[in-house]
This record gives structure tokens, C-alpha cells and sequence, in this order.
């Protein structure tokens, strides 16, 4: 349940990443200062002349691929704030945007200053990914009044998996079982539905679980990049083979970072990037995904014991630390071909996956 505190609170964040999307500018307060924020990628150069700041703020990620981390104010793992970097917006896609690296290798030299707000930089941050933008703003302290403000608070308070609660459920006939049931969650004020598909009828066993983050181009066109798609059927029918299975459909496209962004990290791997590196250079965590969402939709069903059908035992860990009993670790094996055998190396080389 929530409160009519929390509920302002979310709603603000809610404004703010709205004004993110947009262009326009917002302030992000912590306890140990304020940002007034104009994300770089929606951002347009009247509306920079009127924000007064060439300052631009970028990941910590972005950082180390940008070899800024020898300066000591971005020495720490953190975001960075570059003194007077961009006067227009094009300036700032450069530094931003690793897809223009090529073509403007030369970048600098910038001068690192502190950020003014470490607790609010971070929140910047979330929000952007959250919005599928580019981990990049122009940035100045706060000065005089805003139309848009929240509180990094408010922030962690709209993403919180707590304020998950079932919206609706139906039974689903589906090619793998014919009697399997769709649920369907929703928070109040963020705007991504994740799904369970429960197959089989519930016994008193731990069910087959799969958590398979939301990807368009694998689950609906058929990518060969990935292999998304094939596991995700092959996982269905593994459990319509059991006594029962739940499928997490989590909407966390790009292992978090959004389909844009998963886009332009398909045009790295173009340029020879493995996933993980391509991931970093957008400036991004390698992994962004939030679990803890997996694991209230398990409460929410009244499934704390589970076989969790994985390659990743990274998976197994995080569940197990949001109170889920993971019994088992069932593996998901299947074919290669030549378009994704280097992301399942990836897979197996960098991120520890068991294949």
C-alpha cells in the first residue's frame, strides 16, 4: 500500500523524468546539494542559451572509456562533471554519444570539477536510464525557481519494487499450454507493466521459474544477435513439461538500459565491441537490471520457494537475496549460430554465465 507522502513524491519523480524525455530542465535535490539538470540527448540549443551552463555531467562509466578517472576528482567510481565541455548541444553529443567516437576521436581536454551534488548526480543518472537517454546532462547548482523538482528520494521511491502490486489476471491459452494464466503488475506512477505467465496447475512444489527480461527484437523478430527468443520458448515448453512453472516477463529491455540504447549498442558490437564493452562506452553499468522486481512479483503470487531455470548463477544470488529459495539451478541450453556466438562468449567469458 502507499501513502499520500510517497504518492507526491513518485508522482514528482514521475514529472521529472517526463521533463527529462522532453528537454526540458529539472532539479534533482539530495542532501548534500541540488542540480539543475537539461538531459544532453533531448536537449536543443535555445533551450541551452536559457539554461546558462556549458558544465556537462557524465557517468562514471562514460568516464573511464573518455580516460577522465586520472583527474582527482574523478578518481572515484561515480558520475563526472566536465567545466564548461559544450556550448551546444552537438558539442555535448560528442562527448556523450560513442557512436560518434569514431568520427571525433579527439575529444578535450576537459577539466573535472566536483559535481556539486554527489546523491543528486547519481539520481540523474537512474532517471536517464530509466528514460532509455543517454547518461548525459548539461548541469549547474540550483538557481532561483523550477517548474520541475524532485528528490533523489522521490526517485528511488517511484522505481521502489515495493509499490508493485497485482493490476489484473486472465487465463491465456498459449502454444505451449492451452490452461496457462497471465498476471499482470503495475506501480502507481511508473509507467512499465512486467507479466508472469503460470503454467501447469500449482501443487506444493517449487516450480520451474524463469526470469526473462523483455526483448523486441529477439521475443518478436526473431534476432539472431541473441538468444532471447529461442530461450524464451524453449523455457515454456520446459515448463508445460513439469508439474508447474512461472514465467517473470520483465520489461528491463537491454538488461536495463532500454531498446534505444540496446540499439546503439548493436551498432558498437558492428564496430567490434563485445556487449560488455559496448554497454560501458554508452556509459552504462553492464548490468542494469533490477531483480528485486522478480522477486515481489514472487511474493505478490505466494511463491517463495522456486527452481530457477538459469545460465546465471549471478541470477540465483540476487533472487536469494530478496528472500527467494532458490532450490535449484536448472540450465537452459541451446544451439548457436554465427550471428551470436560471440555474445554467448560474452556471456560465458565476462558476465559468468554457465553454458
Amino acid at each position: 500500500m502507499t501513502d499520500g507522502a510517497s504518492d507526491a513524491g513518485a508522482r514528482q519523480a514521475a514529472r521529472a523524468i517526463d521533463a527529462l524525455r522532453r528537454g526540458w530542465p529539472f532539479r534533482v535535490t539530495g542532501p548534500d546539494g541540488a542540480l539543475d539538470l537539461l538531459a544532453v540527448e533531448s536537449a536543443r540549443d535555445d533551450a541551452l542559451v536559457g539554461f546558462g551552463s556549458s558544465d556537462v555531467l557524465i557517468s562514471g562509466e562514460r568516464a573511464v572509456t573518455l580516460k577522465l578517472t586520472n583527474q582527482r576528482v574523478a578518481a572515484t567510481p561515480g558520475p563526472v562533471r566536465l567545466a564548461g565541455a559544450a556550448d551546444r548541444v552537438a558539442a555535448a553529443l560528442v562527448i556523450a554519444d560513442p557512436a560518434l567516437d569514431l568520427a571525433h576521436p579527439l575529444k578535450g581536454p576537459f577539466r573535472t570539477v566536483a559535481t556539486g551534488s554527489e546523491t543528486a548526480a547519481s539520481a540523474a543518472m537512474t532517471m536517464a536510464r530509466h528514460a532509455g537517454l543517454l547518461p548525459a546532462f548539461f548541469v549547474r547548482e540550483a538557481t532561483g525557481a523550477t517548474e520541475t523538482a524532485c528528490s533523489a528520494d522521490d526517485v528511488a521511491l517511484l522505481l521502489d519494487p515495493a509499490r508493485l502490486q497485482v493490476a489484473a489476471r486472465a487465463r491465456l491459452p498459449v502454444a505451449a499450454s492451452e490452461s496457462a494464466e497471465i498476471v499482470a503488475f503495475r506501480s502507481p506512477e511508473e509507467a512499465s507493466d512486467h507479466v508472469a505467465l503460470v503454467i501447469g496447475k500449482r501443487d506444493g512444489n517449487p516450480p520451474v521459474v524463469r526470469l526473462h527480461s523483455e526483448c523486441l527484437t529477439g521475443d518478436v523478430l526473431g534476432s539472431l544477435k541473441c538468444d532471447c527468443g529461442p530461450q524464451l520458448h524453449a523455457a515454456l515448453h520446459a515448463m508445460a513439461d513439469a508439474p508447474w512453472g512461472v514465467l517473470l516477463y520483465l520489461r528491463q529491455e537491454g538488461r536495463g538500459i532500454g531498446l534505444v540504447n540496446k540499439l546503439r549498442a548493436y551498432a558498437l558490437q558492428d564496430q567490434g565491441y563485445d556487449t560488455v564493452d559496448a554497454n560501458l562506452r554508452l556509459g552504462f553499468p553492464v548490468e542494469a537490471r533490477d531483480f528485486a522486481i522478480a522477486g515481489r512479483m514472487l511474493e505478490l503470487l505466494n511463491i517463495p520457494r522456486i527452481r530457477l531455470m538459469t545460465n546465471n548463477p549471478e541470477k540465483v544470488a540476487r533472487l536469494e537475496k530478496e528472500g527467494v529459495e532458490v532450490v535449484e539451478r536448472l540450465p537452459l541450453a541451446l544451439p548457436t549460430n554465427k550471428y551470436n556466438e560471440q555474445y554467448l562468449a560474452t556471456k560465458r567469458d565476462r558476465t559468468g554465465h554457465q553454458l
